[in-house]
């Protein structure tokens, strides 16, 4: 079983109003990983197995698609999906417990090349010894992303944990990002609504007998839609370690009954540094923001309110959809990504 170092406990708490803001989506369960903190890569072929009927149920094409990775100075490895053949445009980031596969039927909508990267922790890329998976520090990483495979400046989409780590980007590297989509997500949301069954979820053991088990666990607490769904979204977030176990790819996993025991808010005289820092980086962006809220989400009308008095030039679409638009909206999300509003700044 993967052991948490201890010096990462501390971190890990500091961090937990991170964890628990992003991580209480039922699509939790995608992508394949990576054994002693992903360093060493196993790459299947097999997560692209789903792609020709998720295609086919489209009408669209399948575009060609390849995993590409990216070693990192400090011994970490970025990895991500790039759909396409020429240079993308368009640049994906999913939220905290998912991973690139999350986005899957939303590029195959939208048909034109993308960049749908694994953050850091999840997917394929490396977990941080330190676990910090605050947004700046994530954007770091997409950063040197955009150097290895990308065209700047890009349209970068971000859900959840994505959103914020977009801001960041376009706060901190302005000539790296054209637009800023951030989906179901602001800094100030009241996440206390969702997290019980996310608890109870995660509090159990971190590895598995099979795939099934970890199915059937899913779907008793209400995750996943279908079970060859929650199937499709268990086997590309878990990965079979030597002794035959199964494990979650993501680094929340092993992290999120602690965080989420731990998060605190803040208060107005004493805000949470994601909710403090999250306003400045949106603040700060000089690109053209829209802010895509779901219906059935986690942003309410008063915290997308609250996001357009803070930052009055942001655009807001509402969509029938759940906090992972791109699972449940993808066709309406890709459709919003492809307009002349989002292409063009408009």
């Amino acid at each position: 079983m993967q052991t948490v170092n201890p010096a990462c406990t501390r971190s890990a708490i500091t961090t937990s109003q991170l964890c628990t803001l992003f991580s209480f989506l039922l699509s939790h369960f995608s992508v394949s990983g990576r054994r002693e903190q992903n360093v060493e890569v196993a790459i299947d072929i097999s997560e692209f197995s789903y792609l020709p009927a998720q295609a086919d149920a489209l009408g669209v094409p399948l575009p060609p698609v390849e995993r590409v990775t990216l070693p990192l100075d400090d011994g970490r490895v970025l990895s991500a999906l790039r759909f396409g053949t020429g240079a993308p445009r368009v640049t994906l980031l999913h939220g905290a417990g998912l991973n690139a596969h999350t986005w899957d039927t939303t590029v195959l909508a939208l048909q034109e090349p993308v960049l749908a990267i694994d953050l850091a922790g999840h997917g394929d890329s490396s977990w941080r010894d330190d676990a910090d998976y605050t947004p700046r520090t994530l954007a770091r990483d997409v950063a040197a992303a955009f150097d290895a495979w990308a065209v700047p400046p890009q349209i970068v989409v971000g859900q959840s944990l994505g959103g914020l780590t977009g801001a960041a980007l376009a706060a901190a590297r302005p000539d790296l990002v054209s637009e800023l989509v951030v989906v179901d997500i602001t800094p100030g949301i009241d996440v206390t609504a969702g997290p019980a069954a996310l608890r109870e979820f995660y509090a159990g053991p971190t590895d598995f007998a099979s795939r099934d088990e970890l199915v059937d666990k899913a779907m008793s607490l209400g995750f996943g839609g279908s079970r060859a769904e929650t199937e499709r979204g268990v086997f590309l977030n878990t990965r079979v370690r030597e002794d035959g176990r199964v494990e979650w790819k993501h680094h929340f996993a092993h992290l999120a009954a602690q965080a989420l025991a731990a998060h605190d808010p803040g208060s107005v005289a004493a805000p949470s540094v994601l909710h403090e820092t999250g306003w400045e980086d949106l603040s700060a962006v000089r690109a053209s923001i829209t802010l895509v809220r779901a219906q059935r989400g986690f942003v309410s009308e008063a915290d997308a309110a609250e996001l357009q008095r803070r930052v009055p030039t942001a655009r807001l679409v509402t969509l029938d959809a759940t906090h992972n638009v791109q699972e449940t909206a993808p066709t309406a999300l890709a459709a919003l990504i492809a307009s002349p509003a989002v292409s063009h700044g408009i």
